[in-house]
């Protein structure tokens, strides 16, 4: 796609990497990366430039989520009100009761690519069974590191599911571009055998593959892992699946079967101790911290700032929208910050700007992708995301970052921008057609709603 040079003009500039801009400007050159930055008389305005005068809004990087699942896109607010340990197995058996084909997944992926474009989303971390994230984030233009799950609690399932795993990724990785990326997931401690995540710690570090895990997420993963008891260990049981003790803690089993040892992004680390958190900086792990799908499920409060402190990147994820019903980035961040300060009891914890680092930039670290995004810095690719700061909500504005994540909303964003391509605009997708895709992903919901309804989960 051909572009032209564009100066976006807008009554705040946030570089992350330097102080706000007042009445700043941004010029995007014609391969869609970053010119020029600076107070808007500083910033030059070639002749075939195009002016996009933004007016009262912030122009920042966009966003990064780190983590996420696209094609949950059909099971919002189905799941509410369930037990962790009710909410999993009742989420599998409505995807399998309503038999959803490939291009449900799709579908439901593309659905939440927009919906993330419309909240200044510019790079997507997803983590699915179907991969299906892969194919919308490519049509849809966004930036985007999907990883594959594979699953097996059996010891005796790990060669099977590592071969399905390696002929799906070696299919995924035909389509990979300079946006979007492929990794593979070891879902969970309570669906992946010691054996399998030994296996698929030597294939990721064979084929050079990003690695990510949910882990160290709820009291009955930790019971499982410890004491090989539990409701999950129930579940396994009842399979024929031995449960012994298996570790000290989620983070040592995977420092131990060698998943560590490939630096992957830890999904949640909510039950991670001094001990742990000293596993995670040794190995260079980096962490997608989910406050607001962590809260919903009742799985109690992560150790933001001691990670923090300890060295480890943190990046934040909204999760899925089965677990969350939202896709806002800008809440998750205040959601961080509120659950901090509750936590610690003060009311000076994690300030703004330390928000706006952790929705950019350190998001970006976390992913491996900060030499091109997460800051506006010449040189860097073009992902920004404009706020509008007009509404009655946000006015007055006195700090432009603090109005940003405690007054501003998702829905306040009017611009999106990829690589200097502007994928969302003043209410309006421009890739991806949300109307056509209404019908079909009612009808998936529909399905879905049936086939839990006829699960009957047990009461919490």
């Amino acid at each position: 796609m051909t572009l032209r040079p564009v100066r976006y003009a807008a009554s705040w500039v946030l570089p992350v990497s330097a102080p706000p801009i007042r009445d700043g400007a941004v010029l995007v050159d014609a391969r869609g990366r970053i010119a020029a930055v600076g107070p808007a008389a500083a910033v030059p305005t070639p002749d075939d430039a195009e002016r996009v005068d933004l007016g009262e809004a912030a122009l920042l990087p966009g966003l990064v989520n780190t983590h996420c699942h696209p094609e949950l896109a059909a099971l919002r607010g189905l799941l509410d009100d369930l037990p962790f340990d009710d909410w999993i197995p009742t989420l599998l058996a409505a995807k399998r009761g309503a038999a959803l084909d490939h291009e449900d997944y799709v579908l439901a992926a593309r659905w939440t690519c927009a919906e993330a474009l419309a909240a200044g989303m510019t790079t997507l971390a997803a983590t699915e069974a179907s991969a299906a994230a892969a194919q919308a984030c490519r049509e849809a233009g966004l930036r985007a590191l999907v990883y594959r799950e594979t699953f097996g609690p059996d010891p005796a399932q790990a060669e099977a599911s590592l071969a399905e795993l390696a002929a799906a990724v070696d299919q995924l990785r035909r389509g990979e571009t300079d946006l979007v990326r492929i990794g593979i997931s070891p879902h969970a401690p309570y669906t992946v055998s010691d054996r399998l995540f030994r296996m698929v710690a030597d294939y990721a570090r064979a084929e050079a593959l990003p690695v990510a895990v949910h882990a160290a997420e709820s009291v009955v993963e930790v019971e499982l892992v410890r004491a090989g008891t539990g409701r999950f260990a129930a579940g396994l049981r009842a399979r024929g699946i031995a449960t012994p003790p298996r570790a000290a803690s989620t983070i040592a089993l995977l420092e131990a079967t060698g998943i560590l040892g490939t630096r992957p992004l830890i999904i949640h680390a909510v039950y991670v101790d001094a001990d742990d958190r000293h596993r995670l900086a040794d190995h260079g792990a980096t962490v997608a911290h989910c406050p607001i799908a962590n809260a919903r499920l009742g799985h109690g409060t992560a150790p933001l700032l001691e990670m923090l402190e300890r060295g480890i990147v943190v990046g934040l994820g909204t999760d899925s929208v089965a677990s969350n019903n939202r896709l806002d980035l800008l809440e998750e961040a205040r959601a961080a910050q509120l659950g901090q300060r509750v936590r610690h009891a003060s009311g000076t914890l994690l300030p703004s700007d330390e928000l706006l680092r952790l929705a950019t930039i350190d998001g970006a670290r976390a992913l491996g992708i900060d030499d091109r995004v997460g800051t506006l810095e010449p040189g860097k690719d073009a992902d920004l995301c404009a706020v509008s700061f007009a509404g009655c909500n946000i006015v007055p504005v006195h700090d432009p970052v603090s109005a940003l994540f405690h007054a501003a909303r998702g829905s306040d964003v009017v611009l999106t921008v990829v690589r200097g391509r502007i994928l969302y605009r003043d209410g309006r997708c421009l890739t991806l057609d949300v109307e056509a895709m209404r019908p079909r992903l009612d009808a998936a919901a529909a399905a879905l709603r049936r086939a839990r309804d006829a699960w009957r989960p047990r009461s919490g």
